[in-house]
């Protein structure tokens, strides 16, 4: 007995709205607007459903980040038959890094649908990525695995995937760095300390050495962003040897 499951539109002009946008923004008809409304929903708005469970995108972020991964797996393995196993999790790493998924959330606007008790100017670009990783799952839930590989090829693979540009790209510059030293026989350290100087928000300053000698210093709101951006810095001051 085969039957065709209706589209249910939203009666009132909130969801009605959000049901117009989605219906453009996705290419096909949302079912299920709820699923939607949670992957918008930020975790400061302190809602729960009947059962007490809170309602926001964190779960929903998990299981599309496993589903974007997938579909990334599935098209690079097709896509690069001769790529061995190594080759293969690097070029989805960057595919899926979290500066690309923040670029890919801002290019969507998809800030604009998230409900928040948090300033927009306060809640980080990750929460860029984070929402576009939410919507894969709401997608999921709401039309299955294939229309979540629709969806990935439309915006992800179709204009941002390009094989070559992506293995000369870089995605992590201490991992860089260090893989280099590695290889060079070169002593290296990442001298991290705190430095918050006059300012109110806590900064971190790194001082990067090789062979005993200081290259390059970075400083940032993170130890991680710190030592990256230090990392950068002896890349390009080194880049003759590196490459």
């Amino acid at each position: 007995m085969s039957f065709i499951r209706k589209i249910v539109k939203p009666q009132n002009e909130e969801d009605k709205q959000l049901y117009n946008e989605l219906k453009t923004l996705l290419s096909f008809s949302p079912r299920k607007i709820h699923k939607y409304k949670k992957a918008f929903t930020h975790r400061s708005v302190q809602i729960l459903d009947d059962n007490g469970n809170p309602i926001n995108y964190e779960r929903l972020e998990f299981l599309g980040d496993s589903i974007l991964g997938s579909v990334i797996a599935a098209y690079l393995y097709k896509k690069v038959p001769q790529g061995t196993e190594g080759y293969l999790t690097q070029m989805r790493s960057k595919i899926v890094s979290r500066e690309h998924l923040n670029e890919l959330g801002k290019d969507l606007d998809l800030i604009r649908f998230v409900k928040s008790n948090i300033d927009q100017a306060n809640v980080g670009d990750n929460i860029h990525g984070n929402i576009f990783e939410a919507l894969i799952g709401a997608i999921y839930l709401d039309r299955g695995y294939n229309y979540c590989q629709k969806f990935i090829y439309e915006k992800v693979v179709a204009p941002y995937v390009d094989i070559e540009k992506l293995e000369g790209k870089i995605t992590s510059y201490k991992g860089l760095i260090i893989e280099w030293c590695q290889k060079s026989k070169k002593k290296y350290s990442f001298d991290t300390y705190e430095d918050t100087g006059n300012e109110s928000i806590k900064h971190f300053s790194v001082k990067v050495s090789i062979d005993g000698e200081q290259i390059a210093k970075g400083r940032a709101t993170s130890k991680k962003k710190a030592e990256e951006q230090a990392s950068k810095r002896v890349y390009f001051a080194l880049q003759n040897q590196i490459t």
